[in-house]
């Protein structure tokens, strides 16, 4: 818990005078003010999370955090959980969405295991963090204890430092849990209060009466746990999961030292509602990298006022969204050190 309070106390404001410089900048270049849209915000909001009016980015990283669910007990997935370390070995020998766009994009994708079920997987680049070998089933008791939850954020936390200590300047999120829709979807009802039929969506591809009982699930497992929604750490450690709650320590880790943070989809959107909700100021920090098919993630994202850049229908998780946007990161940096002003191009403004 120590570190957990550490990190909290550790994040700061933005630096609006860099944000303002950056601005500036932007305007001076030879184009109408804003017409680079979404380009031009980030560079704004790097500038401010950087501290200087003009941003730098080098290392990329997509942190891929997988852990198992009780609930799949329930059955509230398409698909088997052996899934999970299946495509934990995916990623790790390369074969996956997220390995291919990440090469894409020119990131590192790094994979750790903090809860998965069966036996461990044995792979030199895997992260080894495990808390426990899936959640409970939440629709019968708590996803996890209080201290699981901790020791999930802090093992987060302790990994988002390594990379950063490395040298990363831009962190990804991405996960993978076979029904980690259902705990993302519990999360979000449990602190909008908004109705779970409204939030709930397909996951990997319910048909009608699956879906039908992954909805009655999530109510039993919120009339069972009743979690507050007033203390962040109860609802995720209620009806939350190991990966989501390491995702969240990434953010808030991340976010402690000043390092943008890209979110990817559902999941990865519910483990940062819940870093924003345990320290608002987290929020200065993210970008929303993309709107999912989940109806719940445009909720979320609504919830911390973050605007998704891309509108791709994907639904895949991974940390796929991220690193498609980390594209956008490099292009808008490229903008606001290379472009031309007005005056360095000999070109007249509209004064």
């Amino acid at each position: 818990m120590e570190l957990l309070e550490k990190t909290l106390s550790s994040i700061g404001k933005p630096d609006h005078l860099s944000a303002e410089r950056a601005s500036l900048r932007l305007d001076s270049l030879t184009k109408p003010p804003g017409s680079l849209g979404i380009l031009e915000k980030i560079a704004i909001k790097l500038a401010a999370i950087q501290c200087q009016a003009l941003p730098e980015l080098s290392q990329k990283i997509v942190m891929v955090m997988a852990g198992d669910h009780g609930v799949v007990e329930e059955g509230v997935s398409a698909f088997p959980q052996e899934v999970t370390p299946q495509m934990v070995l995916n990623f790790l020998y390369e074969g996956a969405a997220i390995n291919v766009l990440s090469k894409l994009a020119g990131a590192k994708v790094v994979v750790t295991d903090v809860g998965i079920k069966g036996e461990p997987i044995r792979h030199p680049n895997l992260k080894l963090r495990k808390i426990r070998p899936g959640t409970r089933n939440m629709a019968r008791e708590a996803a996890m204890t209080r201290e699981e939850a901790v020791a999930a954020i802090e093992a987060g936390i302790e990994l988002v430092n390594e990379e950063i200590k490395k040298g990363a300047t831009l962190i990804g999120t991405g996960e993978m849990g076979i029904g980690n829709t259902t705990p993302s979807s519990a999360i979000l009802a449990a602190f909008s209060g908004m109705d779970v039929e409204i939030l709930t969506g397909r996951g990997t591809g319910l048909n009608e009466s699956s879906l039908k009982k992954k909805k009655q699930v999530i109510k039993k497992a919120l009339e069972i746990n009743r979690p507050d929604p007033d203390d962040p750490l109860d609802v995720l450690a209620k009806v939350g999961g190991l990966e989501i709650a390491a995702l969240t320590g990434v953010v808030l880790g991340a976010a402690a030292q000043r390092i943008p943070v890209v979110i990817d989809g559902f999941i990865s959107s519910a483990a940062a509602l819940v870093a924003y909700k345990m320290n608002e100021e987290s929020v200065n920090y993210m970008f929303a990298s993309h709107l999912s098919q989940e109806p719940g993630h445009r909720v979320i994202l609504e919830l911390m006022g973050l605007a998704p850049m891309l509108h791709l229908d994907l639904r895949l998780g991974e940390g796929t969204g991220a690193v498609l946007a980390f594209n956008l990161f490099d292009a808008s940096v490229k903008i606001i050190h290379e472009m031309a002003t007005f005056e360095e191009a000999g070109v007249s403004n509209k004064q």
